[in-house]
């Protein structure tokens, strides 16, 4: 469930694009989306995450000037903007405070090693350029419509297959019940 509200603005927008070609109406219509998400999410939990947080606040400036201005590059920028937003956040927590943000997403469900979690959180930072690169690059040199297609299936196509990536990886260095509790565990075999 988490994942469709997540997903609910960029589909929105994806939606408006697809059926006006209009993109300064598709970014009108993914504000107040967002804006639902947001609402949303405070209604159901009381507290809305970060992330959500910024992107609205990119939403709101960046659509904002793309629909005042009448100009497409503004909203163009903005997953440009957020992602390397997140990578310089994922940097600066490998220098600041006891763990990285990566770690603190994940350890009360996984326990690795602490060079993991620092390798972890490292391979987002790379992800992050990577992805605001290339939603860039495509922009500048594909037309409107692919980059609507980047941003919706391209991005999240990308982050899928960096996450498996992510789990092969946290799989090799996962801690097994024995090193977890300090005992072997002895399974009888019935035979």
């Amino acid at each position: 469930m988490k994942f469709l509200i997540d997903f609910f603005p960029i589909a929105i927008f994806f939606a408006v694009y697809k059926y006006t070609n209009d993109i300064i109406l598709a970014t009108a219509i993914l504000i107040p989306s967002t804006a639902l998400q947001i609402l949303y999410t405070w209604v159901k939990h009381r507290k809305v995450e970060k992330m959500h947080i910024f992107g609205f606040a990119l939403v709101l400036i960046m659509g904002g000037l793309t629909i005042a201005l009448n100009d497409k590059t503004f909203i163009q920028w903005k997953p440009t903007l957020l992602n390397w937003l997140f990578a310089v956040a994922f940097l600066g927590s490998q220098f600041i405070g006891k763990r990285t943000i990566i770690e603190m997403m994940m350890s009360g469900n996984i326990e690795l090693p602490a060079n993991v979690w620092k390798n972890l959180n490292l391979s987002w930072v790379c992800f992050f350029i990577v992805a605001g690169a290339a939603n860039i690059y495509v922009a500048y040199n594909f037309s409107e419509d692919a980059w609507v297609n980047f941003k919706l299936f391209g991005l999240l196509g990308m982050t899928f297959v960096f996450v498996i990536i992510q789990g092969i990886y946290m799989a090799q260095h996962m801690k097994d019940d024995k090193e977890i509790t300090g005992k072997e565990i002895n399974v009888d075999k019935a035979e």
